[in-house]
């Protein structure tokens, strides 16, 4: 396969993810979605049509091979890594009271929407599904760091472990992995129109998703000063994907495991990033920066990244 081909080829697994947020960033700015649509819409794809996909692709999957504990150790182990390197750094190159905000932005990435989409139109069946068990571990990894490092630079913020264990015990994506794990495990059939029904409610769930995610992008934000921003969103679509790609493809991971893996390290920051930083008394004008300069980053980085990755004949 000639280059151009190729990279024609990786512009139709990457355009139709970012398309679809930047019609969310037009629709936003033509009024034709506004906060409430974009607050109710959320909270359907949190709540009810992410859960529902990420159980269907899991009971239909093959186990055997979307279930892979060596691909789950390694993504713990590189978030890990990633998060420490990020807080080394902002030790040295960012002020105390930002430092929290600047590593949950350099390490949380929106695996559970931008991820799963390129997973799905990259790899299909097998990207839903395995990238929906990778997601269990991700919302708890990403939860329980961020909260570490937004109270340790916040002044009077305590973290109340009880209450995120259990918030974080029933948050509706694990919820999902949880129980789909045992029907895929034994293999039991449910009736072909709560399939289909399924199907149809779970197929809302990445277009609204990601046109929310569109229309909260704030250019006004962007122009506000951001260099900090800039140097967190560098750490997070550049250098850590990067680094974690090129260790677990020289550990032997390769083809649609290190594809999914490098899809989850170059999602841009969580949208969640945002309201924990603001809930923990973060800089919440920071974290709406990087969100909005990784978003518009991604497009970018995530298609360069697969070509390069394809080209080389590693994914």
């Amino acid at each position: 396969m000639d280059l151009i081909s190729l990279f024609q080829q990786t512009l139709e697994t990457t355009l139709p993810v970012f398309a679809m947020v930047f019609i969310g960033l037009g629709l936003r700015r033509i009024g034709w979605i506004d906060d409430r649509f974009v607050h109710t819409a959320s909270a359907l794809v949190f709540k009810a049509t992410l859960p529902t996909l990420v159980f269907l692709s899991i009971i239909k999957a093959d186990l055997s091979t979307a279930l892979n504990p060596g691909l789950l150790v390694f993504y713990l182990f590189a978030t890990l890594a990633s998060f420490a390197l990020a807080w080394l750094w902002a030790r040295w190159r960012v002020v105390h009271e930002d430092r929290g905000v600047y590593v949950q932005g350099a390490f949380r990435g929106n695996c559970g929407i931008v991820g799963l989409a390129l997973a799905a139109n990259l790899y299909g069946d097998f990207g839903l599904s395995a990238g929906s068990i990778l997601l269990g571990l991700v919302i708890l990894s990403y939860n329980a760091l961020s909260v570490i490092v937004l109270t340790t630079y916040q002044a009077g913020a305590t973290p109340e472990w009880r209450h995120i264990l259990r918030d974080i015990l029933r948050n509706p994506l694990i919820l999902s992995v949880f129980a789909a794990i045992p029907v895929a495990w034994l293999d039991l059939q449910l009736p072909e129109w709560v399939l289909t029904s399924g199907d149809y409610f779970a197929s809302l769930t990445l277009p609204l998703a990601l046109l929310c995610i569109g229309a909260t992008v704030s250019f006004s934000a962007l122009r506000r000063n951001s260099s900090t921003a800039f140097s967190s969103a560098l750490m997070k679509m550049v250098v850590l994907p990067i680094l974690c790609t090129a260790t677990a493809w020289a550990l032997g991971f390769s083809g649609p495991e290190l594809g999914l893996m490098f899809l989850f390290f170059a999602s841009p920051t969580a949208a969640a990033s945002f309201v924990m930083a603001k809930a923990l008394g973060g800089n919440d004008r920071l974290a709406a920066n990087i969100i909005a300069i990784t978003t518009l980053m991604a497009s970018v980085t995530i298609t360069l990244g697969v070509f390069v990755l394809k080209g080389a004949g590693i994914i």
